[in-house]
């Protein structure tokens, strides 16, 4: 995706040191924050310098060819596992990277280690772009079969929750890609974007990115959408999951169950887009078996923003001395959710429908179902 005309991807490697756009900073500093040990990948997935599912895998791979570069060593290797298995637990692609990536390298000697690194990482990278690419094309073809029923007359209104956009993958995003493709395709889309407290993903990211793409988009807060949905105001939910079980139950940032069951009682389709990689084929009921990561209670007693000055500041909103709570995600069950969206295919967010797509090829088609 482009900023201010220049491509980015949200993750990149130049002469073994990683780059990265720093999600902490944004939308009112754009910055570049440069990893060169593995100890820096694991605080930059824990502060959440980089997050979303998709772009964990890939800075979690990263984070493993910096280790290869430090020491290639049997020790060096499992360190670097261990220490960034540890740095979020909710989001799937995190172990499934770091899996991948030490296999493959517990299968080469050490001196083979560090070239086949960077190129597992890099490919990691190219594959989640190119997914997600792809995820937005089957996406695209819902969109036009929406603005379709319409009559073509209107806007196609979207409400997302959080930021699945090209910030939370290496490139395009998740439930933000079917929107970057039907925007350029000429399709009129306008997005409802949750604010997302309490880290404020969609203020801060998914307005920032829409913005910067031309597409239409009208923030609110996050207890706005089920009066939207009331009123006709909302003709489908898109959202993405940072872990999908093998029976299609959907974890998530916190407050998508709601948007869920505001969805259901309004008759709105309730969509999820997510590459294969964020499903976790060994869980089957994820209300008993995702863990549910609680951050610090600073992210729910503070905000910050910029002043009329121009000044970025961090200030207290809530009392002292009061106890604050931090659940970052909740999980959805299946059935609440219209269909899943990946780079496979759209399916039934069921045990059946996501075991149709796993042996399917990657391509485009007209069937949905």
């Amino acid at each position: 995706m482009k900023i201010d005309g220049r491509h980015y991807r949200t993750i990149w490697s130049e002469s073994e040191s990683v780059f990265v756009i720093d999600q902490t900073r944004l939308p009112h500093q754009f910055e570049i924050a440069t990893w060169r040990q593995v100890e820096d990948a694991a605080e930059g997935i824990r502060s959440m310098v980089v997050r979303g599912a998709p772009l964990i895998g890939a800075a979690a791979a990263y984070g493993m060819a910096l280790a290869m570069k430090a020491n290639p060593s049997d020790e060096s290797l499992k360190r670097a596992y261990d220490l960034l298995v540890q740095s979020r637990p909710t989001a799937v692609n995190l172990r499934w990277a770091l899996e991948r990536m030490s296999g493959l390298l517990n299968s080469l000697s050490p001196s083979a280690r560090l070239d086949a690194a960077y190129r597992e990482a890099l490919l990691i990278a190219d594959e989640d772009a190119q997914n997600c690419s792809l995820l937005g094309e089957h996406g695209l073809l819902l969109l036009r079969e929406v603005w379709n029923r319409l009559g073509q007359k209107r806007p196609i209104q979207v409400l997302t929750h959080c930021n699945a956009g090209w910030l939370a993958t290496v490139d395009w995003g998740t439930a933000l890609a079917p929107v970057y493709k039907a925007f350029d395709a000429g399709i009129p889309v306008h997005v409802w974007v949750d604010e997302t407290r309490p880290r404020n993903q969609g203020a801060s990211l998914t307005a920032w990115e829409l913005s910067h793409h031309g597409v239409p988009h009208t923030l609110i807060a996050d207890n706005t959408g089920g009066h939207l949905m009331q009123h006709g105001m909302v003709d489908l939910c898109l959202v993405g999951s940072d872990r999908t079980t093998a029976a299609g139950d959907v974890c998530n940032k916190i407050g998508t169950y709601l948007k869920a069951l505001a969805a259901r009682d309004n008759d709105v389709p309730f969509y999820v887009a997510l590459p294969f990689s964020t499903i976790d084929w060994e869980l089957q009921d994820g209300l008993k078996g995702i863990p549910i990561e609680q951050r610090s209670s600073d992210e729910v007693t503070r905000i910050t923003g910029k002043t009329v000055a121009g000044e970025v500041v961090t200030v207290t909103i809530a009392p002292a001395g009061s106890r604050a709570a931090n659940f970052a995600f909740d999980v959805t069950p299946a059935r609440y959710v219209t269909a899943l969206i990946t780079e496979r295919g759209v399916c039934d967010a069921s045990a059946k429908g996501l075991a149709q797509l796993r042996n399917r090829d990657c391509n485009i088609s007209g069937d949905h179902t």
